[in-house]
């Protein structure tokens, strides 16, 4: 049962973290002028709720994991536990997520659309320090060094594809009104333009990782390979998605089309949902052992 909900808040602090991160990142460097005020401000629907349960769940994962370590569901409820869970590297690494998820929060009940460059910082931020937990930090030295860089610009490199999604939706919205059509398809075209460094550094990255984890040779029996592969295939089918969304169906906007738009629209609730499964699997093959 704590197994379970360890998951599901890994589940949660993920996908809230992504959302921030990759959120912020579109709204304030691919939109411009007037409609990044207004982009913004709708992205304020997303932003709060998710920093929220960023918090929440940061601070949940840390009494969970004094009953992981101790004897149940007696340890989750006492204080004394916590404070072991932070005199070990773990509680280290995760009392600065606290911190950072604390300052978030704030940011965020703040203006955060004139506060995205921090809100971005603090995200990416989140996500690097996320890196030196879990299967990256179970190496020393120079190795274990390098392997906690690539998780980083992994995680960051997820959240800027995963959670530019959302905003997407937003811009394609906006596409559907006179006055913001134009800027909100330059803010497509340009998320659908830089994006391809994000999926290309989440794929060459999340390769890296598993060979650092498993090296050459994988057991096929693992049941952490089994889902490391039915991740892998997920994550083909959303790139399928997102070059059908680019090279198929944007430049279709400029004729006005509004069937190429709904089955935009469509596509990308579809590559959404994919990654909400990616999100699972990670937050699932994350908590046992690769062999």
């Amino acid at each position: 049962m704590l197994a379970d909900i360890h998951i599901a808040l890994r589940f949660s602090h993920f996908l809230a973290l992504m959302l921030l991160a990759g959120a912020a990142i579109c709204s304030a460097w691919l939109a411009s002028g007037d409609f990044r005020t207004v982009m913004s401000r709708r992205l304020m629907r997303l932003w709060l709720p998710a920093a929220l349960i960023n918090l929440i769940s940061t601070l949940l994962i840390l009494v969970v994991q004094g009953g992981l370590m101790g004897e149940g569901w007696k340890d989750v409820f006492s204080p004394g536990v916590w404070a072991s869970v932070l005199d070990t590297r773990f509680g280290a690494v995760w009392l600065w997520q606290i911190v950072l998820a604390v300052v978030t929060i704030i940011v965020v009940v703040l203006r955060p659309y004139r506060l995205q460059p921090l809100l971005i910082c603090l995200a990416g931020f989140q996500l690097i320090v996320l890196a030196d937990t879990g299967h990256a930090a179970m190496r020393d030295g120079l190795a274990g060094l390098v392997h906690r860089l690539n998780h980083g610009v992994h995680l960051l490199s997820v959240a800027w594809w995963v959670g530019g999604l959302a905003p997407l939706l937003v811009c394609m919205r906006m596409a559907n009104k006179p006055r913001w059509r134009d800027t909100a398809i330059t803010a497509m075209m340009r998320y659908s333009r830089y994006g391809h460094l994000a999926v290309a550094g989440a794929i060459f990255t999340g390769m890296v990782n598993s060979l650092l984890i498993l090296g050459w040779r994988w057991p096929l029996h693992s049941g952490y390979v089994q889902l490391l592969m039915v991740k892998m295939a997920l994550v083909v089918l959303m790139v399928v998605i997102a070059l059908i969304n680019r090279y198929l169906l944007v430049p279709r906007f400029t004729r006005s089309t509004s069937g190429a738009q709904r089955v935009f629209v469509v596509m990308t609730q579809i590559e959404m949902v994919l990654a909400l499964l990616v999100i699972l699997c990670v937050s699932i093959f994350a908590t046992r052992e690769p062999f």
